[in-house]
């Protein structure tokens, strides 16, 4: 048998599975992480603790299948993009905790560039002006964190996404980084797939810092124990190859954390024009990049987290749906979670949450409901977007994630677009593609078109709601986003 495992490191947790040749589930180990909140708008992880439950994740997941490390013909690393640490080489410790891809304490800077600086930035990166990207947290911490300053100085500074941290880790020192986490740096020009000298002099960060550039799928280093580590890939793009949307205008959205839909552009750079990024999907090995539109939204699977953990209205992440299902509306209530600003096709910073329509009837259910709905209302945003950057109507959605376990968000998803929404039997899609990606490059299969055959459907909803209401409905939610805005000065 044939087994490749895939290292998963999400916003919330890491979690490390085995995959066979047909994509079947042999185990599956995770484990979450804290989330560190020192004050409003800032999140960050420790490293430290990754790095750690990362070894953990990886006996666990063999443990479960009675295999050796070194019965895996390769590893893949998927990972939360943006996310950014520094550390030292010589320590091999981080200088500082991770600056979480949601952390907007640099949207001031971010604010201030020159409108000249601004067009440069999305021109030549495809990306919008916002904290989300990595260039101004890395900025951040070389400015703002003497050790980081120090190491920087002395070069043994080494900064970048996840995928960097865990492949010097796991490999013992290797330091590279692939084209689809590096596009969402703001530091790489699109078109050269290499970091861009005018970004790196805006943000002032030294290029010695910064990891070489790879494709996706390619052999980067091997395990200590000779297991070759042949795959880089954001978790968006990751999802995007696991579920194999390979020809121009496949598209996904894959629930999680926050929620994410691509849509395959192939070899051509797509501007948008209406609030969607563009970025690279995927690479393998010397073939051209192939491009994406993607659209953003911040907050969907943790405002269910905050229901839980804040509010404490259920007491596991699974409960909402028969909390939600035990209303048949939302009574009027809409919930915006706007935490930390809006994303696409938004991007307002100034955003923060409200919950609207409340009455003496509201219920925990009625807010249980507009969770839901806000995850599908956000959803819809980004996906009317991309049709119209991309002129193709959207008939049906693959959606992935563990949020797409919930039947009843999947049923008020459909409801809310109108579309079919098809759901596939692995929904953990990001693990898996990064799983396809490192098979590719160490020849399991020979091309993206040979795993083509595993992708297998699970479930199919259709729209039951009468096109006047959903009109109607979603008009009630843009006024709830309208709420949100201009709050922070």
């Amino acid at each position: 048998m044939t087994y490749i495992g895939a290292l998963d490191q999400g916003t919330s947790s890491t979690r490390f599975m085995i995959f066979d040749a047909n994509a079947s589930v042999i185990a599956s180990h995770q484990l979450e992480h804290a989330q560190i909140l020192p004050q409003s708008g800032w999140v960050e992880h420790d490293g430290s603790e990754i790095w750690a439950n990362t070894r953990k994740v990886i006996a666990g997941a063999l443990d479960k299948s009675n295999l050796k490390i070194t019965d895996l013909v390769a590893i893949g690393i998927t990972n939360q993009r943006e996310t950014t640490l520094a550390w030292d080489v010589k320590t091999g410790k981080p200088l500082h905790n991770a600056l979480v891809w949601q952390d907007t304490r640099t949207a001031e800077f971010m604010n201030s560039l020159s409108d000249s600086n601004k067009e440069l930035v999305t021109r030549l990166t495809g990306l919008t002006i916002a904290p989300y990207f990595s260039a101004s947290k890395i900025k951040w911490l070389i400015d703002s964190v003497p050790a980081v300053a120090e190491a920087v100085k002395a070069g043994t500074a080494r900064i970048g996404t996840i995928d960097s941290w865990l492949l010097w880790n796991l490999s013992g020192g290797s330091f590279a980084t692939d084209v689809t986490n590096a596009s969402r740096t703001a530091l790489m020009n699109l078109e050269t797939l290499d970091w861009d000298l005018d970004l790196l002099a805006l943000f002032n960060i030294p290029r010695n810092v910064l990891a070489d550039i790879k494709p996706t799928s390619h052999v980067y280093a091997h395990t200590p124990e000779g297991v070759p580590i042949a795959a880089l890939v954001g978790d968006q793009q990751g999802a995007m190859i696991g579920q194999t949307c390979f020809a121009v205008g496949d598209s996904k959205t894959t629930y999680g954390t926050g929620n994410f839909a691509l849509l395959n552009t192939g070899s051509e750079i797509i501007r948008s024009t209406h609030g969607l990024l563009t970025t690279v999907c995927y690479k393998f090995g010397n073939e051209p990049a192939v491009y994406a539109l993607e659209g953003s939204v911040a907050v969907t699977g943790s405002a269910i987290q905050w229901l839980r953990d804040q509010l404490q209205i259920i007491t596991t992440s699974s409960e909402i749906e028969a909390l939600a299902g035990s209303v048949d509306d939302n009574g009027g209530v809409y919930f915006v979670p706007a935490f930390s600003g809006l994303f696409a096709p938004y991007w307002r910073s100034d955003a923060r949450g409200v919950i609207v329509g409340l009455s003496r009837a509201s219920t925990n259910a009625h807010l249980a409901r507009a969770a839901l709905e806000a995850i599908a209302y956000q959803t819809r945003d980004v996906l009317d977007a991309m049709s119209a950057d991309s002129k193709v109507a959207l008939k049906s959605m693959r959606v992935d994630g563990g949020a797409t376990a919930n039947n009843l968000l999947m049923q008020i998803q459909a409801d809310v677009m109108g579309i079919e929404i098809i759901r596939p039997e692995i929904i953990e899609t990001t693990a898996l593609g990064a799983a396809y990606a490192a098979g590719i490059a160490v020849g399991i299969w020979q091309s993206p078109s040979d795993v083509e055959k595993n992708w297998r459907e699970n479930q199919r909803w259709s729209s039951t709601q009468n096109p006047d209401v959903r009109a109607e409905k979603y008009e009630q939610w843009k006024k709830a986003v309208n709420r949100t805005l201009n709050w922070i000065e």
